[in-house]
């Protein structure tokens, strides 16, 4: 995981984050070993705690040939009723989200990143130049993910 304050532009400030204000302000982030016996029982200690109770797989592939379609659903301000929970299987991402005094994080997580983005915390994701990201997704009901567009 690297983190770091974004200007109002979306430019970088220069002024790194690190995992304890991440957690000051709300977000949870984890590194985990990526092999599933030593993942899995964290991810299953965080569903016993937060109360998810369901989990899928999900990927983002530059083979897709509706990738571009399908990213284009992340790009904008969006916030849901549930936690946005990812693990990151393989490839990376982007998070940008929202602090509580409404200035942009930007969260870059690769594979072995466990995030969780707070419900109702506006956020927007994208994909690096890689395309690819693959990861689990934790739930406390499916419905509760549906984007809320800012």
């Amino acid at each position: 995981m690297n983190a770091e304050w974004l200007n109002d532009d979306f430019t970088a400030t220069g002024k790194a984050i690190d995992a304890s204000t991440l957690k000051a302000e709300g977000v949870h982030y984890q590194a985990l070993p990526a092999d599933a016996d030593s993942y899995q029982s964290t991810l299953q200690a965080l569903k016993t705690e937060r109360g998810y109770v369901e989990q899928d797989e999900i990927a983002l592939l530059p083979d897709n040939p509706k990738l571009d379609e399908i990213c284009a659903k992340f790009l904008d301000e969006h916030r849901h009723d549930d936690d946005e929970v990812r693990f990151v299987l393989d490839g990376e991402g982007i998070f940008d989200i929202r602090s509580t005094d409404d200035r942009w994080m930007r969260v870059f997580v690769e594979r072995g990143d466990l995030i969780v983005v707070p419900a109702n915390r506006f956020h927007r994701f994208r994909l690096t130049d890689q395309k690819t990201i693959r990861c689990l997704r934790l739930f406390k009901d499916s419905s509760g993910w549906v984007p809320h567009y800012r």
